[in-house]
């Protein structure tokens, strides 16, 4: 019995040893400690939910900013757990370049392929390049522009679909605009990614679709609850003890790599065949990855491929329809920009009068409304205001020096000495060092709102801020705009024209037959995305019911 004893005992030693290096020793040795912050409030509370909640966050932000600068350390989810917060435009662009030394946390990649699988946002490393450089002739402005006659295509089906079931077309009905648009985009997906008609507007009954619905349902409404988390940080338990959400999602996995795999093996099959004529963007994908001038070491296998289609479904429909849910939110809140935007879009159909609506959905007339300046400025605003993917975290692959492009501030009697720390421990004053395993913060939603960057009224929505940007966000990083919301460097979104053409396709149909009214009082949710909840059903889950009313003229007519 001793023996046994004995070993236990050594065993328990060795993991508290263990425990103690990993969370204190670490801790007090962090180089971020050496940065000024909030302080924490206990052992074991952070300020995460400051930090990653819509509700918390633009406050946070805000003050942080104002007291220590654009750079910071923040508790993540105890006092053990250093992290470095940035807002600062160098900073965030040296980490997002530098994907070989930052990369998303295990936990980040763990949650996002329990939902969409290992695919282009969940991969990282070599794994991520060459799925991104089989799939980027996909997303080519050539490839896109053919694809214009869907986007509209499904804007007028859903057009159509609400004035079907408005009792009062003189009255309006009110819609739930997130749950209608995501049906909506869901089916610019299927056909435009996989040519595969899911017809959810019509109805949802589609297996792929309804499996993909209950999956992400139980995620949106129910969120994380503790054992979730724990499965993330310790993901055998899912398989030995999975609970409920866990079955969910295999279950709904399982009818989406079946569908998935099915798809490949007939795309392949067209290749194979000669048959080339389809423009969906799987079939794209797949003839990138069998091209005779491909090196075999970098194409990607099937289950790689099947894994682009999950992420196709949930970049392809909730990132947009969450786009579109929050700009006729704020046109509902603002019906002067709402009539200034109508005024303009009906101006340029005019110039151009087709009969039918087949007329307007052409590449050659999307080029004319692209080049709209509200319109454009609009999208912008929204996108700016509310980006879907609040924030990201990387973590430190190794020790590392971050240049800044600003100063810090310290608070306390003691402020100056630890500038005179920080000042010795950097001579040239323009670099935090990060050790291995560390997290920096990229606070999107926090880079899109901050003052320093886009003047005073940052926290507004005013589409015409963008015609006389102030200079610090004419110089800001960022892939579409100067803002953050598409990521910036080499994982910056792939599919972010993808996503603009339907916006503003969208809006062309809607805005032109409704008007949208009624806001009602809703909160930002951060749940995989940033979703709208109202207030006082925020049981109910994410919604935004909108009353839209058709406008006088023929097309309200149908």
């Amino acid at each position: 019995m001793a023996v046994p004893l004995q070993a236990f005992v050594a065993f328990c030693l060795v993991l508290f040893s263990w425990l103690f290096h990993e969370f204190v020793v670490k801790a007090i040795r962090s180089p971020l400690r050496d940065l000024p912050g909030p302080r924490s409030k206990g052992l074991f509370s952070g300020h995460m939910p400051y930090a990653m909640d819509p509700h918390w966050s633009p406050a946070a932000h805000d003050q942080w900013s104002k007291r220590f600068g654009l750079n910071m350390c923040i508790k993540g989810l105890n006092w053990f757990d250093n992290r470095l917060l940035t807002l600062d435009p160098r900073a965030v662009t040296y980490v997002l370049n530098q994907t070989t030394v930052y990369e998303k946390p295990p936990v980040s990649r763990r949650l996002l392929a329990s939902l969409i699988g290992a695919g282009l946002l969940a991969s990282e490393g070599s794994h991520h390049r060459r799925q991104r450089k089989v799939m980027n002739p996909a997303f080519s402005p050539a490839n896109l522009r053919e694809l214009t006659p869907v986007f509209f295509g499904k804007a007028y089906e859903l057009r159509e679909k609400w004035l079907s079931l408005m009792t009062d077309k003189s009255k309006g009905e009110h819609f739930d605009v997130t749950h209608w648009l995501g049906r909506a985009t869901f089916d610019v997906i299927g056909i435009a990614g996989f040519g595969y008609q899911f017809n959810a507007i019509q109805e949802e009954n589609e297996e792929v679709y309804m499996a993909y619905k209950t999956m992400f349902e139980r995620t949106v409404n129910k969120g994380q609850d503790l054992m979730d988390v724990t499965y993330l940080y310790f993901p055998i338990l899912a398989t030995l003890f999975p609970n409920e959400h866990v079955r969910i999602k295999r279950r709904s996995q399982a009818i989406i790599y079946k569908a998935g795999k099915a798809l490949v093996e007939k795309k392949k099959r067209e290749f194979r065949e000669g048959n080339t004529k389809s423009r969906d963007l799987l079939s794209l994908l797949v003839r990138s990855n069998m091209a005779a001038d491909v090196d075999p070491s970098q194409r990607i296998s099937d289950l790689d491929i099947s894994n682009q289609i999950n992420t196709f479904l949930f970049a392809g429909s909730d990132t947009t329809s969450l786009g579109l849910s929050w700009c006729l939110l704020f046109l509902a809140q603002k019906p002067e920009i709402q009539a200034r935007l109508r005024t303009e879009l009906d101006s340029l159909a005019r110039q151009y009068e087709h009969s039918d609506d087949d007329g307007y959905a052409t590449a050659e007339f999307f080029a004319l409304i692209d080049k709209l300046p509200l319109l454009d400025n609009i999208c912008r605003e929204t996108l700016r205001f509310v980006p879907p993917v609040h924030s990201s975290i990387r973590v430190a692959l190794k020790d590392d020096v971050i240049p800044i492009s600003s100063q810090m501030r310290f608070e306390g009697k003691d402020a100056e000495a630890k500038l005179a720390h920080m000042k010795k421990s950097f001579p040239a004053g323009d670099g935090i060092r990060i050790a291995k395993g560390e997290f920096i913060h990229i606070a999107v939603e926090g880079f899109n709102l901050s003052k320093d960057v886009w003047g005073e009224d940052a926290h507004e929505f005013n589409p015409d801020r963008w015609d006389n940007l102030p200079d610090a966000a004419r110089s800001a990083p960022g892939l579409y705009s100067n803002i953050m919301t598409f990521g910036a460097g080499p994982r910056s979104c792939i599919g972010m024209r993808f996503s603009m053409i339907e916006m503003k396709t969208f809006l062309f149909v809607f805005i032109r037959t409704f008007s949208f009214s009624d806001p009602p009082n809703v909160m930002r949710v951060n749940v995989i995305l940033t979703r709208p909840f109202v207030k006082e059903a925020y049981n109910k889950g994410s919604q935004l019911p909108l009353l839209i009313t058709p406008l006088h003229g023929p097309l309200s007519d149908s």
